[in-house]
């Protein structure tokens, strides 16, 4: 299994998923004319994607969906989201449920399975994924205030983590933003600061060689060296290291 992530960050996000036979596509927040030419650059022919699934409706998340209308490629969001999400050709419009979908190709000995879990954002019906294959396990999660037990449950025993460290306490407290913007970042249902992100990591990763991609960063309120810094120590309570027990890349 692949990850390739094509944007991240307020100003959109996308992240490709690759396998022997199948690519699938995590949310669209950029351009579409970006993302073919950032599939381009890592070598993904937009017409070879299978589909595209959807996190939430929030432009940054789905900005480049209608590219799927160009090569006829569907589209999975909970139902709820497509209340606000645009620029969908109805026919590709699809609705997924709590069992997840299954590409199977028997003559190829492959197998990928999507399989949506709840996150706690201000958004309708919020999602992040669990993408298994052959014995592999992806869990991504992006915009969520919070990292509940029923979250951990879901993500664990994956060898691959996509999850967004979105802020630095500090840095948001001590901001331009207005205080209410402030209270909406830190709330449940806003997004995680490095060390909630830090402290589910710690309870996720068992040293195996996991992969960890730290993801959805501000521009404003964080800096990767914060993010990565937050996760490496609290990970190094549990014994872990980066390079020995584990692998992390910061992604702006």
């Amino acid at each position: 299994m692949k990850v390739n992530i094509l944007a991240s960050g307020s100003g959109g996000n996308c992240i490709a998923v690759r396998t022997d036979n199948t690519t699938i596509v995590i949310d669209a927040g950029v351009a579409k004319t970006k993302i073919e030419k950032k599939m381009l650059e890592v070598g993904i022919r937009a017409d070879d994607i299978k589909a595209f699934f959807v996190t939430h409706a929030h432009k940054d998340h789905t900005k480049g969906l209608p590219l799927a209308n160009k090569y006829h490629i569907p589209v999975h969001a909970a139902a709820n989201e497509w209340k606000d999400i645009q620029g969908v050709d109805g026919d590709l419009q699809n609705t997924i449920s709590s069992e997840g979908i299954l590409f199977d190709y028997e003559g190829y000995n492959e197998w990928i399975e999507i399989i949506p879990f709840s996150v706690s954002h201000d958004a309708y019906d919020p999602k992040g994924y669990i993408i298994q294959t052959n014995g592999k396990k992806l869990s991504i999660c992006l915009d969520t205030g919070t990292v509940s037990e029923d979250m951990l449950a879901a993500m664990s025993g994956s060898d691959i983590y996509v999850i967004e460290a979105n802020h630095d306490v500090d840095m948001l407290t001590n901001s331009a933003y207005p205080l209410s913007v402030q209270v909406r970042i830190a709330s449940h249902i806003g997004h995680l600061s490095n060390e909630q992100t830090a402290d589910a990591l710690a309870k996720l990763v068992k040293g195996q060689g996991e992969r960890i991609y730290l993801t959805h960063l501000s521009s404003s309120n964080n800096m990767p060296a914060l993010a990565k810094m937050a996760a490496e120590q609290e990970l190094k309570k549990k014994g872990y290291l980066r390079g020995k027990h584990y692998e992390l890349e910061v992604v702006k």
